[in-house]
């Protein structure tokens, strides 16, 4: 039973970091109708931005502070530089720009961090914790927070602010939500610079358990993915819900069955869910355009 909990514990705190990317994914998803595929890559950015930081002397705060707001800059650009000026093609068409976004930044990073890996201190200091015997990482503990205060403030944002409900209503009916004076294209911009934001500070929060590498985003995104194909790719709730389930397969697929089968889990599981409920857990498919 105490394994079995470890296992548990280990792959919701995985399954957090899913559900985030996942989070990102839904989000930029119902209000431009475009699957980022780059957003990995921010998680990736985030990481290594706050390492660099750190390392030169900021402090941990400040070094997480300043990588999410370069990552969120990241992610404007790419919306008013790429997605902007293409926001008329195919859904097909602008996932491979995406793509070739996220092979850019993945080959910038290369570029600046090369191939070492870079790390950062656990933000709380002491061993793990023991709960019900076994051994929690109180790292972990900072990436179930960071997902309830993300999942906390979308909701407070699209159910008490002007800017929520435009979003909600260009989700509904964007010709309405047009009729009525909202900007899409502004909201479009808003998408990929929370985007950012959120890819960012997944990475911060991993990096002190797993450390951040220059190809990191690419196995992370993929996972969110899958997570956001799992729940529905238009339903927030089937997003966390997805990527919770995912981290928890993949931990109890490694450790109960192989350790090479942890990344297949993901795959295995994507193609169980278009065979047998393509529309996902609980989301229904219907595709978006800004």
């Amino acid at each position: 039973m105490d394994l079995y909990l470890q296992f548990l514990f280990s792959g919701l705190t995985l399954g957090s970091i899913y559900a985030l990317i996942a989070l990102a994914l839904v989000t930029t998803y119902n209000i431009t109708g475009i699957l980022n595929m780059a957003q990995g890559e921010f998680v990736a950015l985030g990481a290594l931005a706050a390492c660099t930081l750190y390392s030169a002397g900021f402090s941990l705060p400040a070094a997480f502070f300043l990588a999410v707001i370069a990552t969120a800059v990241v992610g404007g650009l790419m919306e008013r530089l790429v997605i902007n000026p293409v926001r008329n093609a195919s859904n097909i068409t602008s996932i491979i720009i995406t793509i070739g976004v996220s092979i850019m930044i993945r080959g910038l990073a290369l570029l600046i961090w090369g191939t070492n890996p870079y790390s950062l201190p656990a933000f709380t200091e002491g061993g793990p914790l023991k709960v019900l015997g076994a051994a929690v990482n109180t790292q972990s503990i900072w990436v179930f927070g960071l997902l309830i205060v993300t999942v906390t403030g979308l909701f407070a944002f699209m159910e008490k602010t002007y800017w929520g409900k435009a979003v909600r209503a260009c989700v509904i009916n964007r010709m309405a939500a047009k009729l009525m004076g909202i900007n899409p294209y502004i909201l479009s911009l808003m998408a990929f610079i929370v985007s950012g934001m959120l890819g960012a500070a997944a990475g911060v929060f991993i990096t002190p358990i797993t450390l951040a590498t220059y190809d990191m985003g690419f196995s992370l995104g993929l996972k969110g993915f899958v997570a956001a194909i799992i729940g529905g790719i238009n339903n927030v709730g089937g997003a966390i819900i997805g990527g919770l389930l995912l981290g928890v397969l993949e931990i109890f697929g490694a450790g109960l069955i192989s350790s090479g089968l942890k990344d297949a889990v993901a795959l295995i599981v994507l193609i169980i869910v278009l065979l047998l409920r393509p529309q996902g857990i609980i989301g229904v498919v219907s595709g978006r355009k800004v």
